[in-house]
């Protein structure tokens, strides 16, 4: 009994101490969508297939260039007794060959990113006391773009065209080409207290963009996606009461919003959300009324857990120990 109730309370709790989910959802020119489950990186082609295409790689990331090569990266850790990672880089050619961009080596990446732009400019953050966000060219020049005692800085994102944005804490910033960096929202989500990455705790997660330059924000604890538009206004166009919570997502070129979603136990899938529901400003509900069932059987089940097994260390206390003759 000891054992059940110990593996079920895990498993309830297994979303906030697992690894983080991914980011990775990208489209090539011909509108198909790929998306990592952390395991695998699979396609959707757009008659609504789904084949894995890169197996057994754990990218927590994607990037697609403009003649649709798929990259990512496959991390691992040693064990504990060596208590060390490593990681190689790969990339899907357009022909269907996958080759390593990077091979084998240990350790985490550095001075490679998959937060690009058009061009192939590689940005990244150096998290530290003073951090900075770096860039890295074609030719190979690395260039520091802005450096400051900022908080923490979450995931970054790159539009074709350069502008870079990220949050830090609960703010929105973009860093534009010319180098101006400013705040285009404050306060868009609350500190998370059941989600954490790196030690920080924090709510804001996968960034994306629009044909007309709105900002969308994968809030993972509140379970809900934040449009900010140039009024700067943080507003809730997407919410989900079930067992899944939007990580990232990506616009079609139809419109339609792609949403990558991580569950609670730990299962991955991408939804797609059609452009006629995102009109008119409405909050689009992704409740479902299995999951609401699903979420009250996982609380009554927590509840009679937690209430066995408290009785059971009650009872443990009150037996008299016995003690036996060799």
């Amino acid at each position: 009994m000891k054992k059940l109730f110990v593996s079920n309370f895990l498993f309830l709790i297994s979303f906030t101490v697992t690894a983080h989910p991914g980011i990775g959802i990208v489209k090539d020119s011909k509108g198909n969508i790929y998306c990592t489950d952390l395991a695998n990186v699979w396609k959707i082609s757009i008659d609504g297939s789904k084949s894995a295409v890169v197996k057994n790689v754990h990218s927590h990331e994607l990037y697609i260039d403009e003649y649709d090569n798929l990259y990512g990266e496959h991390l691992w850790y040693n064990g504990e007794s060596k208590d060390t990672w490593g990681y190689y880089v790969w990339c899907l050619k357009n022909t269907g060959e996958l080759v390593k961009e990077i091979n084998p080596t240990e350790g985490f990446r550095s001075n490679y990113s998959f937060a690009r732009d058009s061009t192939g400019n590689m940005y990244w953050v150096e998290r530290f006391t003073t951090s900075r966000i770096m860039k890295k060219t074609r030719s190979g020049e690395i260039i520091k773009l802005v450096e400051g005692k900022f908080g923490f800085i979450g995931w970054l994102t790159c539009t074709k065209n350069g502008s870079l944005y990220f949050t830090e804490n609960n703010k929105l910033h973009r860093l534009s080409l010319d180098g101006k960096l400013e705040t285009l929202a404050n306060n868009i989500g609350s500190k998370s207290t059941d989600f954490s990455m790196m030690g920080r705790n924090y709510d804001s997660y996968g960034i994306w963009t629009d044909a007309a330059d709105n900002v969308y924000l994968a809030m993972i604890d509140s379970k809900k996606v934040t449009r900010v538009g140039a009024d700067g206004i943080p507003q809730t166009i997407l919410i989900s009461n079930s067992l899944w919570t939007v990580c990232s997502g990506i616009f079609d070129d139809n419109g339609n919003m792609w949403v990558l979603e991580n569950s609670l136990s730990n299962e991955v899938r991408a939804r797609k959300i059609t452009k006629e529901e995102l009109a008119g400003n409405k909050i689009v509900n992704v409740s479902t009324a299995k999951s609401h069932l699903l979420i009250t059987l996982f609380t009554i089940a927590g509840i009679v857990l937690l209430f066995l097994g408290a009785k059971m260390i009650l009872n443990k206390r009150n037996q008299k120990t016995i003690h036996f003759p060799i």
